[in-house]
């Protein structure tokens, strides 16, 4: 199933040019929070795939369990061990609402684990990107958290929620969706339970999903969304059959993370006329975001494979980012190409 026309071109005019106009920070700063004492490499993924993405700079905000090793993994990326296990929320609370307001997307999830203090770090950062207007994604363990309290993150229509299989069934089990509910139809059943949340499900395709059409995402009750969103699709619905690879290895979802994260970032540049023409209403953009990153990352996949076969990990899909960027949009870094469709 080819990408609608209208929809690519909307995708390509958030991705910021490479001509000499934006200076650093125009082009994305990106926050993961995650990482813990057993989990270091999703955290790095996510943020090293916005890096190879395109963001001008990439956060981890970590515990300080996982930090030296993320740290050692790269130079480029800016580690934040303010997540102590010792400490609690409401002391870190304002150390992170600052950092905060220095990003322009928070990706939530990547190595996060479920142990309470990190998830009570979790529903904090959560709560104070809500505040702040940020665009938000939600991955692996904040999907947990998700599931055991809806209300986190129902309604907020500028986070996109990225399931694998198994954290599908569970998110939708934890929102009441019907089991008879046929496949294809269950993602826009997540989307509209969570009051208009964008949902990315990963797949075979992946399937990507949004209902505005409960009162949890009335437009006309949001201070976030412009009036002329309103015109937008009440619903729509984008299946991504992007040729991948044939392992699944565990990682992957890390840097697909990143990579929606990134185009949320653009997004943010666009919505504050760091580039464009502010012309794609902002409800959009975890709808674009989604299948762009979709896109790019199932590029990746297949290329690692291609030249790792059986042996693939994740780390052999990082320097294939920016390759498959090129392959994906067509451009020489500048987005501004025909691309591929």
């Amino acid at each position: 199933m080819a990408i609608p026309r209208k929809l690519f071109e909307q995708i390509k005019q958030l991705i910021p040019p490479l001509n000499g106009t934006l200076h650093k920070g125009q082009s994305g700063r990106v926050g993961v929070l995650g990482g813990a004492l057993d989990y270091t490499g999703a955290p790095f993924f996510a943020a090293i795939a916005a890096l190879r993405f395109g963001a001008d700079l990439s956060h981890v905000i970590c515990s300080p369990t996982a930090a030296n090793a993320i740290k050692s993994y790269s130079p480029d990326l800016i580690v934040h061990p303010i997540l102590r296990q010792d400490s609690t929320p409401e002391k870190v609370r304002s150390e992170l609402d600052g950092l905060l307001s220095r990003l322009h997307v928070l990706v939530i999830g990547p190595g996060l684990g479920r142990e309470d203090y990190m998830q009570s770090y979790a529903r904090l950062a959560l709560s104070l990107a809500r505040a702040q207007g940020m665009f938000v994604v939600l991955d692996a363990d904040a999907l947990y958290m998700v599931g055991k309290d809806v209300d986190v993150i129902k309604g907020y229509r500028r986070a996109v929620v990225t399931p694998n299989i198994v954290e599908f069934k569970r998110l939708s089990e934890s929102v009441g969706v019907d089991p008879d509910t046929p496949a294809e139809e269950r993602a826009m059943e997540v989307s509209r339970a969570l009051g208009g949340v964008t949902v990315l499900q990963k797949g075979a395709k992946d399937l990507i999903a949004v209902d505005t059409t409960g009162e949890e995402a009335s437009l006309r009750e949001s201070k976030l969304e412009s009036a002329d969103a309103e015109k937008e699709k009440a619903q729509e619905k984008v299946e991504v059959d992007v040729e991948g690879g044939l392992k699944r290895c565990g990682g992957q979802g890390d840097i697909l993370s990143g990579s929606v994260g990134t185009f949320l970032a653009w997004g943010k540049c666009y919505e504050t006329g760091a580039f464009g023409d502010n012309s794609i209403p902002t409800s959009r953009f975890p709808l674009l975001a989604a299948v762009g990153g979709s896109m790019v990352t199932r590029t990746a996949s297949r290329r690692a494979f291609q030249r790792e076969g059986r042996g693939v990990v994740t780390e052999d899909m990082i320097p294939e980012i920016g390759k498959s960027f090129a392959e994906v949009f067509g451009d020489k870094a500048q987005g501004q190409d025909q691309g591929k469709l």
